[in-house]
């Protein structure tokens, strides 16, 4: 696949240098969904954007998205009728809008959409995540229909996890890509 259908996309307060949704962005020449406001996020506008993107893309594309992205992707598929667009989408720690965490700065993002994606999606998830109980995310990728990848004791999967490059994620972005 060439990188220009790979689309990363970040979550709330976007993803930093060290991150590696950016990293790879470098690496690969992953194209970014660029959001109108990162620090105060609204669901319609990120949406929007989103659509915008998928549908300026000449084949299938496959999502990378972590945390609030997550519930982008799910809402997004919910309302698109271009779904058919995305071959798949890497789901990485998601940020739970509805968790105690979160719901006081993003719980306007609520409800979190609960239907099968319409392609295939792999949901990967930490036991110790601030932002996401293991359980929430094993129930996100339930209802979605992701397969779940544990990754322990990883925090919220960021730059803070100490992850760098991430070869690990890599590996199941390609499989993906593959399909």
């Amino acid at each position: 696949m060439k990188s220009q259908n790979v689309l990363i996309l970040p979550g709330w307060q976007d993803s930093g240098p060290p991150h590696w949704q950016s990293l790879w962005q470098v690496q690969f020449g992953y194209q970014r969904v660029e959001q109108h406001d990162w620090l105060r996020p609204l669901r319609g506008d990120w949406i929007a954007r989103l659509e915008d993107v998928v549908l300026g893309t000449d084949e299938p594309a496959v999502l990378v998205v972590h945390s609030l992205g997550c519930m982008l992707v799910a809402a997004w598929a919910a309302h698109s009728r271009n779904t058919h667009r995305v071959k798949g989408a890497l789901l990485v720690a998601p940020g739970d809008v509805e968790g105690d965490t979160l719901r006081p700065v993003l719980g306007h993002w609520a409800p979190v959409p609960r239907q099968i994606l319409p392609f295939k999606s792999v949901l990967v998830a930490s036991h110790d995540d601030p932002n996401c109980s293991f359980e929430r995310a094993q129930g996100f990728a339930s209802a979605w229909g992701a397969s779940l990848v544990d990754l322990g004791k990883a925090g919220h999967i960021n730059a803070d996890s100490g992850l760098g490059d991430w070869p690990q994620g890599r590996t199941l972005l390609d499989e993906l890509i593959q399909i």
